[in-house]
């Protein structure tokens, strides 16, 4: 299939498409005119990059599904590179709600402390 048929299959853009090519995500080969051709196992690449990058992964991080893919395996996390980008990136997320967890925390006790304190502005229009 060429660069149009499969942007629209994985509902993306050909500029995409050529951009994961010039990334060494997405190795294209070319018929006799000079056109980009693609199969099926190319539409599962860009899938599982497509899937990843939803879920937070930059471009970077989904190679190793993507290599792990074209070695002929049947999900890109079969392999050991694969699995520790998803060791690394669930590190990163628990650091984040962390840090989350702290400004939330923080953010309440202002909060309480705001709303202790008696406000003078509101203490004369009730009287």
């Amino acid at each position: 299939m060429r660069i149009g048929e499969l942007a629209r299959r994985a509902g993306t853009t050909p500029r995409a498409l050529r951009f994961y090519e010039a990334q060494g995500l997405l190795p294209a080969g070319r018929s006799a005119n000079g056109y980009r051709e693609y199969d099926e196992d190319d539409l599962r690449l860009v899938s599982e990059i497509q899937t990843l990058r939803t879920v937070g992964f930059t471009l970077e991080d989904t190679r190793p599904f993507v290599d792990c893919l074209r070695t002929g395996h049947e999900s890109g996390d079969a392999c050991p590179a694969s699995v520790e980008v998803y060791r690394r990136k669930l590190e990163e997320v628990e650091k984040c709600l962390a840090d989350l967890g702290a400004v939330r925390t923080a953010l309440m006790d202002k909060l309480a402390e705001a709303s202790a304190r008696r406000d003078p502005c509101v203490a004369e229009e009730t009287r």
